[in-house]
């Protein structure tokens, strides 16, 4: 049966191979987006752009607040 089986399912293989990179792809990008130590380190290189002057007060606010909703708010 081991045989059989592998011949049936073997044209569906690339099928599988492609949803499961596509699986790991959504979760490397929910990890970027919603883990809380990544956030942490993006706001602190907002702050460090703003110190430097390569972005204005005003960028920095508005994306230190779009990474504070993504940390209260869960991934999903």
């Amino acid at each position: 049966m081991g045989i059989l089986s592998a011949l049936l399912t073997a044209p569906i293989a690339p099928v599988r191979l492609a949803v499961w990179v596509g699986e790991l792809i959504r979760d490397q990008v929910d990890h970027e987006l919603y883990d809380p130590g990544v956030i942490r380190r993006k706001i602190q290189e907002v702050d460090e752009a703003r110190a430097a002057g390569r972005i204005s007060p005003e960028d920095a606010e508005q994306l230190q607040q779009e990474l504070l909703e993504r940390l209260i708010r869960p991934a999903g």
